[in-house]
């Protein structure tokens, strides 16, 4: 067994077709086919069912393609860390992030970061927590941006900035020119979520007298897939939504008179997540830096903070 028979195997579940994943290789068609059954003999397993086209991996199959993709990226990390070690920095760098954090976050510090390190490879890849988390556990991932605490011993969080939150509200809910806000002045029946699965609804949830009383709501009939449509629709169709600081900074002049601040203001740690055992600190402090320097200026006023 080598590495390049783990290629292969790799390219070829990618691509499901010898002449493809022979191409993606640099080989030959039979070079390729000839190295993959030689490593199905030495492991004594099938690996692909030749008998489906396109051609697919058997269950077992399924397991080693796993194993090898595993090893070959951290072959890729290896390298890179030797480089590193050099005063490099280079390699790949793959990032999982949060939608609620994708689109305000990724602007402003990716083009810095890829401009100050041209040799650094950077693959963004949006998803929900559950996935990063997993993702960064097989490391298929090498750093996650996403709200924590996440209390998991498997991996370590670097908290970045403390995120507030801001009540985005039509006028007609009558909340007029107030500075500050309660969670009890938000009449719930008119309050537009995130659909399930993103964090960013559980955390509204956590909003003191908020999350007592949403239960005794039914009266929300369409959950969102992004902050922007909550804005949207809060625009178009009235009602109130709980949107993120970084979100509020591509509101327009008339959509930022809808914001509301709450007394106790709420917030959230975003943090860089890594798995335990991630070699390259030297990558990741930069990349902490190129994002801590991307951000706007904090507001200078101190209030009560909530942690939600």
């Amino acid at each position: 067994m080598n590495l390049q028979q783990l290629e292969y195997i790799v390219a070829l579940n990618k691509h499901r077709n010898f002449a493809r994943a022979a191409t993606a290789t640099f080989v030959t068609q039979p070079t390729l086919s000839a190295m993959v059954q030689k490593l199905e003999e030495e492991l004594g397993v099938q690996i692909f069912d030749r008998k489906q086209h396109p051609i697919i991996p058997t269950l077992n199959g399924e397991t080693i393609i796993e194993h090898a993709t595993v090893i070959l990226n951290e072959i890729s990390r290896l390298h890179a860390y030797t480089k590193e070690v050099k005063g490099q920095i280079a390699g790949e760098l793959r990032i999982g992030i949060i939608p609620t954090l994708a689109p305000y976050l990724l602007p402003l510090f990716l083009t810095p970061l890829a401009e100050k390190y041209p040799l650094l490879q950077v693959f963004i890849k949006e998803m929900v927590t559950e996935d990063i988390i997993k993702q960064l556990k097989t490391r298929e991932l090498d750093m996650g941006l996403l709200v924590t605490p996440l209390h998991d011993e498997q991996l370590k969080e670097h908290p970045l900035f403390y995120e507030e939150f801001y009540a985005y509200a039509a006028p007609t809910e009558k909340l007029g020119d107030k500075k500050y806000i309660l969670p009890k002045e938000i009449n719930i029946d008119h309050l537009w979520l995130l659909e399930e699965g993103h964090c960013f609804r559980h955390q509204i949830f956590n909003l003191c007298e908020l999350k007592q009383s949403f239960s005794a709501s039914n009266n929300l009939h369409y959950q969102a897939g992004s902050i922007e449509t909550l804005i949207n629709i809060v625009d178009r169709h009235e009602g109130i939504t709980i949107i993120p600081h970084l979100a509020t900074l591509n509101l327009n002049d008339h959509q930022k008179k809808n914001l509301h601040s709450f007394a106790s203001q709420p917030v959230r740690e975003i943090s860089l997540v890594i798995n335990h055992t991630y070699p390259r600190y030297k990558l990741l402090q930069h990349v902490q830096m190129a994002i801590k320097a991307s951000l706007p200026e904090p507001e200078s006023e101190s209030r009560n903070i909530v942690d939600v």
